[in-house]
């Protein structure tokens, strides 16, 4: 299940609103001798503390959650998740879902039934916790707000668990300016990259929506370029390019710039923070936060 991105978040008694997490989506597969953890692509991840801490669960159970990293005023921190080392930060994985329970199919129950059966499966440790849920949209949003988290999920308390699909049942609003991008080429540099080339998918469409150099410092340039390399391709992937002209600022792809560009299959998806949209669709003052391994390239859409 996941959530459609949306400008307003819906009100009314059939939705219940949930802190938008910074972190990777897992699901918890408990098995008769062990519990898997799996990403969102189906990779499994190696939490081994997360595992040990939910063999209480009955067999034949699927729970579905955003494993984080806390820090130290006890916020999502994704830089620290996926730079983590043991020790290094607090992991906790808030549940939010149950997809099975002793071998039974959950995922045509409402959810307000599903989360009512979580309530009673799921034991508290130090790194488990079942995410908070409330009907109190504008409490929450103020609280999101002030403590500068990335906003806010609504999920319909009659919605079934449609894995994989985006369907309106859950959407999620972001109060910051920062999403998915999938990477489509790079400018060359003597450190491997000067500007990443990202944009989304519009359909089946991958529109260009900016180039981005800010927040690539010189070990950032070496690490993403050792990422991507044997990603490359002849052919650009983007839709909309080259553009027609270079811009004000330059920041345009021309047909002559982009004989300077190196294309890549458009499988890796970047985290970038940016000021704002352009009419047309371009970023403005974008900057790079990190690599995403946990999304999936095809489901990168314009957020916002």
């Amino acid at each position: 299940m996941e959530n459609l991105p949306v400008k307003k978040l819906p009100v009314g008694a059939k939705w219940t609103y949930e802190i938008k997490l910074d972190g990777f989506r897992m699901e918890a597969i408990r098995a008769e001798d062990r519990v898997t953890l799996y990403s969102r692509r189906g990779n499994e991840m190696a939490f081994p503390e997360i595992a040990t801490a939910l063999k209480h669960l009955p067999p034949g159970t699927i729970i579905d959650g955003e494993l984080t990293a806390l820090d130290d005023e006890g916020r999502p921190e994704f830089n620290l998740l996926q730079n983590f080392r043991s020790g290094s930060a607090h992991l906790v994985y808030f549940v939010f879902d149950i997809l099975a329970h002793k071998g039974r199919d959950l995922t045509r129950l409402p959810q307000s039934e599903r989360r009512a059966l979580l309530q009673k499966v799921i034991a508290h440790r130090d790194c488990i916790q079942i995410a908070e849920s409330t009907t109190d949209l504008e409490g929450l949003e103020q609280f999101v707000k002030e403590q500068k988290l990335e906003g806010i999920v609504g999920k319909r308390i009659d919605s079934l668990y449609e894995s994989g699909r985006r369907s309106g049942a859950w959407v999620k609003m972001r109060f910051d300016k920062r999403q998915e991008f999938v990477i489509g080429g790079y400018t060359p540099s003597h450190l491997g990259i000067d500007a990443l080339l990202v944009g989304f998918y519009k359909g089946r469409e991958l529109r260009f929506a900016g180039s981005v150099r800010a927040g690539l410092i010189p070990q950032t340039r070496r690490e993403v370029h050792d990422q991507i390399k044997g990603l490359e391709v002849s052919q650009c992937p983007f839709t909309n390019l080259p553009d027609k002209l270079p811009g004000r600022w330059g920041q345009g792809i021309t047909a002559a710039k982009m004989k300077e560009c190196q294309w890549l299959k458009p499988t890796t998806v970047a985290e970038i923070e940016f000021a704002e949209w352009t009419p047309d669709e371009r970023l403005r003052h974008a900057s790079f936060v990190c690599l995403r391994h946990d999304k999936s390239a095809r489901k990168v859409v314009k957020e916002t």
